[in-house]
């Protein structure tokens, strides 16, 4: 599935991928598990920072070379969520908007936001996220640089980062 076009870069501009729900990200409650929601935003941000082939669309973000043999991996240093509504199944996707709170030296800030599907009449947003990425070198396990390439694409993409509610 494509990703949806990002909205027009400038302040405070979003990616908006479509990221579907499947049956087994539901808990006993019948709305999505807790660490399925981990899952989901990992979805989306492979989706928005990883290279694809030349079959795919992808969004102007995806400039990472994805592997192991590729020499630079994402590790995830932390990651916060704050759930604002539970997620019930639907067979739309959700709509995760993503942006950058920060672009460090050898580190990003990944904001989230995830509603419902842009189709329903009452938008829903579910939850907010920030991850912290850190860019390492794959034989040695130390930080490399944000490169200049990865700069230019994603600085305009660069926002305020998530104030959560109950700090």
């Amino acid at each position: 599935m494509a990703s949806a076009p990002a909205e027009s870069a400038g302040a405070d501009a979003r990616l908006h991928l479509p990221i579907h729900l499947r049956w087994g990200d539901l808990d006993a409650f019948n709305h999505v598990n807790n660490t399925s929601m981990l899952k989901l935003l990992e979805e989306a941000r492979v989706r928005a920072f990883w290279k694809a082939d030349d079959t795919e669309d992808a969004p102007p973000t995806a400039v990472i070379e994805s592997g192991i043999e590729q020499g630079v991996l994402t590790l995830i240093a932390r990651q916060e969520i704050e759930y604002l509504a539970p997620v019930p199944y639907q067979r739309r996707p959700l709509e995760v908007q993503m942006w950058f709170g920060k672009i460090g030296g050898s580190s990003v800030e990944v904001c989230y936001e995830v509603f419902n599907d842009p189709s329903y009449d009452a938008r829903v947003l579910y939850a907010r996220s920030t991850a912290v990425i850190v860019l390492v070198d794959a034989a040695t396990g130390r930080p490399v640089r944000v490169s200049e390439d990865m700069r230019r694409v994603w600085g305009p993409y660069v926002g305020r980062p998530i104030a959560y509610a109950h700090r």
